[in-house]
């Protein structure tokens, strides 16, 4: 199960990029898993990382500030911050259809499914079809239908196949062709309206040469040039529609069987551009995101050198100064980016210095002089976290690195330390972690009961760290360093991080 996490992660990227994409929050996806387990872990998951902010605190936010930008808007209302699990075993009938009827209305941003809603489930806003899993015949087809519904100005559902479906697709696209040619016999060629018509093709591809008339599109380099000069999101908008669009008629073209159309766009190069195009408005849109301190706290997931000299014009003398922020910023980021225990004081308070330094208005208008001033800033925060990522490897490798038990230690020497004497608290932690893994090891089960966890952690607790080692315990004291210990192993059994 230790792809879920990275599936799980593309999967809200992506849905919440073509959310942006698309310029329609109102859309739903669903994702079909390859077993009801994947399915429940997936939603576990969901739920410690993503579900964090729930829709109605976004729009208080936004209810708020009435005068925030429309793309720090557009940015916030396409998060994904919802999710339902439908299983036959998972809740009563009516709780499912509570849940159903969430997502039919927008209540519900993801569906996490294995066997359920794959035939006979209409709800028009699932726009995006997640496969995880091969789906054999007919079953395949009704499946991939449920993204194609009549919603608004779609008219096509999207498909995102992680089990390579492509053969069993075909396949089974033949057989129903052929069924179909059996059961209509010679009127199958007045039927054609079961796809498109070549005039709606004509159209279609007309107005994808009309969007792309001024660009380069016969070079990607070329391309890749202009739309780097695009700063508005609406004109960037309008060309990644035009170039989505192009990669879906490919589609449609083929299936259709009117194959001469396939020389009227050069599709190959058009998919080529359409990435190009995509990261360009990826980029802008985090661009906005750090301008009007959309979702602050993920900054350093995002590329911030890459959004910063992006839209930095910079002359060649410039070139060597920026290329060295640009080399300071990245190992200042990736050097916080591993550190183990987010949630350490010095960590935070790091991140929110680089968050301070680089959350500015008019990124584009940064001068060398203060490309300067940031190096200089910035190689300060880098020596604190390399200092800080030396320290806390020294303290994970007592513990047999063992992260978990570092993470432990450091917040019990926090704010009021159970001793003033960190070997102290060292020999009585590495005594009942001793204690706490002997007794997984006998039973490595235990861990999928969380309360009985809570009950033998909690002895444990008091019998090594009071009785045994003396350290000055109440009751509430050692209830809340109970907490810890099990939220610490509990993360490690599910995989979720700290």
């Amino acid at each position: 199960m230790k792809f879920v996490e990275p599936m799980l992660e593309y999967i809200v990227s992506d849905f919440e990029k073509f959310r942006l994409t698309t310029g329609d929050a109102s859309i739903g996806a669903m994702v079909i898993c390859d077993s009801s387990e994947q399915a429940e872990k997936l939603k576990e998951v969901f739920d410690y990382t993503y579900a964090n902010t729930s829709q109605n605190d976004v729009e208080s936010n936004l209810a708020a500030d009435p005068l925030k930008p429309y793309s720090a808007k557009m940015a916030s209302q396409n998060k994904v911050t919802s999710a339902a699990l439908i299983l036959h075993d998972a809740g009563t009938k009516l709780e499912r259809e509570d849940l159903i009827e969430d997502f039919k209305h927008g209540k519900v941003d993801l569906l996490f499914v294995y066997n359920m809603l794959l035939t006979g489930f209409d709800a028009p806003r699932l726009k995006k079809l997640y496969v995880t899993r091969v789906i054999k015949a007919h079953n395949l087809l009704q499946a991939l239908t449920r993204v194609n519904r009549s919603y608004k100005d779609f008219r096509y559902g999207y498909v995102v196949d992680f089990a390579d479906i492509q053969s069993e697709f075909d396949k089974t696209n033949r057989d129903y062709f052929d069924e179909l040619q059996r059961e209509l016999g010679s009127e199958a060629e007045h039927n054609s309206q079961l796809f498109k018509t070549k005039e709606e093709i004509d159209q279609d591809i007309q107005h994808i040469q009309d969007v792309l008339f001024q660009y380069n599109t016969s070079n990607a380099e070329g391309f890749s040039q202009q739309v780097s000069q695009i700063n508005d999101r609406k004109t960037m908008l309008e060309l990644t529609k035009a170039l989505n669009n192009a990669k879906e008629l490919y589609n449609l073209i083929r299936l259709s069987g009117q194959y001469d159309m396939l020389e009227k766009l050069d599709f190959r190069m058009l998919t080529i551009l359409a990435r190009e195009a995509n990261n360009r408005l990826a980029l802008i849109n985090a661009k906005e995101s750090l301008e009007n301190d959309v979702d602050a706290t993920n900054m350093l997931r995002i590329a911030l050198e890459d959004v910063l000299f992006a839209f930095r014009k910079v002359n060649e003398e410039e070139m060597i100064i920026a290329d060295k922020l640009k080399d300071t910023l990245r190992k200042t980021r990736e050097t916080l980016g591993g550190n183990f225990d987010p949630h350490d004081p010095v960590f935070i308070t790091l991140r929110e210095e680089l968050e301070r330094m680089f959350k500015k208005k008019n990124l584009s208008e940064i001068t060398s002089e203060e490309m300067q001033e940031n190096i200089k800033a910035l190689e300060l925060v880098y020596e604190e976290a390399r200092e800080l990522e030396r320290k806390n490897q020294l303290l994970k490798a007592k513990y047999d690195q063992d992260a978990k038990y570092a993470r432990i230690h450091k917040r019990l020497m926090e704010k009021d330390p159970l001793t003033d004497r960190e070997s102290k608290l060292f020999e009585a932690l590495k005594s009942l972690k001793k204690e706490i893994d002997e007794q997984i090891r006998q039973n490595a089960h235990i861990l999928e009961n969380e309360s009985f966890v809570e009950r033998m952690i909690l002895r444990l607790v008091i019998s090594e760290l009071k009785n045994k080692h003396e350290l000055p315990l109440d009751a509430a004291r050692s209830q809340a360093i109970n907490q810890i210990i099990v939220k610490e192993y509990m993360n490690e059994f599910h995989g979720r991080v700290a």
